[in-house]
This record gives C-alpha cells, structure tokens and sequence, in this order.
C-alpha cells in the first residue's frame, strides 16, 4: 500500500498526481503542519501526516471533471456543490486516496473529506487537518498566527473560530461578487 511509505516516497507521488509546484509544496506544509499538531495533541502523527499530503488530491481539477468524477462515484451533490463545485474536492479526494493510494483507514478518509468546510461532528484528526489546511504558513491573513497558537492549545475551539472567520470571508467575498454581476466568477447579466 502507497499509504504505508516513506514520506519523502510518498510525497514523490503525490507530487507526480498533482502535478503543480504550489499545490505541492502547499500540501508539503499542511501535512508537516497537520503532523505539528498532532504529536502536540495525542492523535496519531502518521495518520496526520498521511491526510495532510493527500487533502488537496483533486483541488485543480476543473469544476466540470469535478462533477463529472463525483458523479461516476455516486455521489448524492447538492445545490450548493453543483453551484461551486471546487466543494467537491473534499470528498472526491478521499475517494482517490484510497484509488490511487491504497487508503482504507477511515479517520484519515474522514479528515480529507471534512478539510475543506469542516462538519457538525469532527474528530480531532478531522479538527487537525481541517486546521492545518487553513492555517499553514503560507497562508495569509491577519489571524493567521494568532489561531494557530489557539489550535496548539484548544482544537476544537480553534477549528470553530477558523469555521466562523471563514464563513465572515465567504460571506462578504460572496457580497463582492454580486455587487459586481458576478457569482462564482461567473458574469450574471441578463439576457
């Protein structure tokens, strides 16, 4: 099973299925970031690692071969995933995980399919990635290093503080696009 490699064998294939530099080195970092605190935590550092590098499997795919994937897999996709399909990246990332490889641990197939909007119930491995994700260093926003010593001393409440500022960011990023006619990148004139 790839899963069971050596890191550094493991992040030579993902980089082969990725194929993007950014989206590489990003993934490097969440899952050292995801690994960071896990060992801070108690959770399982290999598992952590293992989510963090395989999180962003299908995040470049486009929004159509995104549709398309989930919906040969059988995936039940809701109006607001068929509205910004990059949401399906989550899911159809784990799915590849254990496709191309060999993933079947289910806490590391739930926290690449929590990553990206987080769930009602999370797991700290879930909690982990999801906030690894969000909070490695390249990322940058003003709370940025703030909650990420949160997350080194409270999971949950860091993850939910992330979720809230995410979804204050989505919000207005959502209120800028309709003042401008647009909706998902997406111009709305009428016709």
């Amino acid at each position: 099973m790839i899963a069971s490699l050596r890191f550094s064998s493991l992040a030579r294939k993902v980089r082969e299925q990725i194929d993007q530099e950014h989206r590489y080195a990003h993934s490097v970092r969440v899952a050292r970031c995801a690994e960071n605190l896990a060992r801070h935590h108690g959770v399982d550092p290999a598992k952590a690692r293992l989510a963090g590098m395989l999180h962003d499997l299908a995040r470049l795919y486009s929004g159509e071969r995104l549709l398309n994937e989930s919906r040969a897999r059988g995936f039940e996709i809701s109006d607001r995933e068929r509205e910004h399909p990059v949401l399906l990246h989550a899911r159809l990332g784990a799915a590849l995980a254990t496709e191309l490889f060999g993933v079947e641990d289910r806490d590391v197939l739930s926290a690449i399919e929590k990553h990206t909007t987080g769930a009602d119930r999370m797991s700290p491995l879930d909690c982990i990635i999801y906030l690894a994700d969000s909070l490695e260093p390249h990322r940058k926003f003003p709370e940025r290093a703030a909650l990420w010593e949160y997350a080194m001393r409270d999971l949950t409440g860091a993850t939910r503080e992330t979720m809230r500022l995410s979804a204050i960011h989505q919000s207005k990023k959502l209120a800028r696009e309709k003042a401008r006619g647009t909706f998902g990148g997406v111009s709305q004139s009428a016709s």
